[in-house]
């Protein structure tokens, strides 16, 4: 079977020792799950990174940046390098959030300028795709997914795609005033993504594991974790409590591996 992925983006919440005790809390709710079968990742503020690297093993759960600079050095005050990220020993950066797109204005050519640099520096990228409202009112949502994912995997060589992981966030189903896709929409447009994946990369395409997020919670991770072209969940805010964050990942397991999508010929 393919690995199962769930992660969390802490955005501006938690300060360093929250930060600390929230990763060891979850650590140790986890420590019995298979990492070779579960991959567990979070990504914390820029100041929280070196105590979290310092608080948990990575091979327990993987620790990741929420943006990071496409040159390695130079006169880019505010921003944070590749260079600097590695001395941290973080192997995890998050590009094109839809908080970055939206709010900072960050275009699909910026972002490919950043997953091109840190596919270079060695790091997984977790690129992140979504539509807005309108979008999907308009009935272009697929055209806009594809366009965002030729365009910022543009320059990355076909062997590289183990390197590169997608999170879809619809945009109309992230934050406060979310409104969760269902599953059958959410799979829907995984489907589009990996279609789109394997015309990029050709088979490799394959590798590269597609995670739902957005208003991901208990009472509908279960029922997404399950459709045939989901890899893993990408949880904001029901993934903030430490405790209710493993218990959510244990209820999906349970739940898929006491269905039929467990098995490869389904997935």
């Amino acid at each position: 079977m393919k690995k199962i992925y769930f992660g969390t983006n802490l955005k501006m919440y938690k300060n360093i020792q929250q930060t600390v005790d929230y990763l060891k809390t979850l650590a140790n709710e986890t420590a019995e799950l298979d990492r070779k079968r579960y991959e567990l990742f979070v990504i914390p503020s820029y100041t929280a990174l070196p105590g979290a690297t310092e608080s948990i093993s990575q091979e327990q759960v993987i620790l990741g940046a929420q943006n990071m600079a496409w040159e390695e050095e130079g006169q880019f005050t505010g921003e944070v390098s590749p260079k600097m990220l590695e001395e941290l020993g973080i192997n995890l950066v998050m590009i094109g959030h839809s908080e970055r797109r939206h709010i900072f204005h960050e275009t699909d050519d910026e972002e490919n300028k950043k997953v091109i640099c840190g596919v270079k520096n060695g790091f997984i990228v977790l690129l992140c795709i979504g539509e807005t409202d309108k979008d999907k009112m308009d009935g272009v949502s697929n055209e806009v997914l594809r366009s965002q994912l030729i365009r910022g995997l543009k320059g990355i060589k076909k062997e590289d795609a183990g390197k590169i992981w997608i999170a879809y966030e619809p945009v109309w189903a992230i934050g406060v005033n979310g409104k969760p896709a269902s599953e059958e929409y959410a799979n829907a447009k995984h489907k589009v993504i990996r279609e789109c994946l394997l015309e990029i990369f050709g088979n490799y395409g394959e590798d590269v594991p597609i995670l739902y997020g957005g208003s991901v919670n208990p009472q509908n991770a279960n029922s997404l974790i399950v459709q045939p072209y989901i890899d893993g969940l990408f949880v904001g805010r029901s993934a903030w409590n430490a405790k209710e964050f493993a218990q959510l990942i244990f209820n999906t397991i349970c739940k898929l591996e006491n269905s039929k999508g467990i098995n490869d010929e389904s997935r």
